[in-house]
């Protein structure tokens, strides 16, 4: 029997952030204090200004973002301007669960966030690809 798609809609942007909120709460508690300091934000889109920061030309490209000081630079003469926050873009984590086929979208919003922590916690794109081996 064909599944009826007539009535289907995308997740939109509050299912996303649902999503994450799930995954940190599921962090170990030896990083779920430092976690619950970041905010978590999720838009459609980066905006131009990030992805010209970056160096990229496409959106598409950017599922994730950590917007803030990593801990490991923090000092007590550390004065923030804001709090830390990591992005989720909507379109680009939909484009890329496409393109996967296979794994559930929670499993993939989850792999962005832990992601952007890492780089909170002062984790550079090298040192966690050592870890996670996610494009395999």
């Amino acid at each position: 029997m064909e599944q009826d798609w007539s009535q289907a809609t995308a997740p939109d942007l509050a299912e996303i952030e649902r999503l994450a909120d799930l995954a940190r709460a599921a962090l170990p508690d030896a990083i779920a204090r430092a976690a619950a300091e970041v905010v978590i934000r999720v838009a459609d889109w980066p905006s131009d200004e990030m992805l010209e920061d970056l160096g990229l030309e496409a959106a598409w490209e950017l599922t994730g973002l950590y917007e803030g000081i990593p801990l490991t630079e923090k000092s007590v003469l550390h004065q923030p301007e804001g709090p830390d926050v990591i992005w989720l873009f909507r379109r680009p984590i939909l484009d890329e669960w496409t393109e996967r086929g296979g794994i559930p979208l929670g499993e993939l919003v989850t792999h962005v966030l832990i992601h952007e922590f890492a780089h909170h916690f002062g984790w550079s794109d090298a040192d966690i690809a050592m870890v996670d081996r996610w494009w395999e």
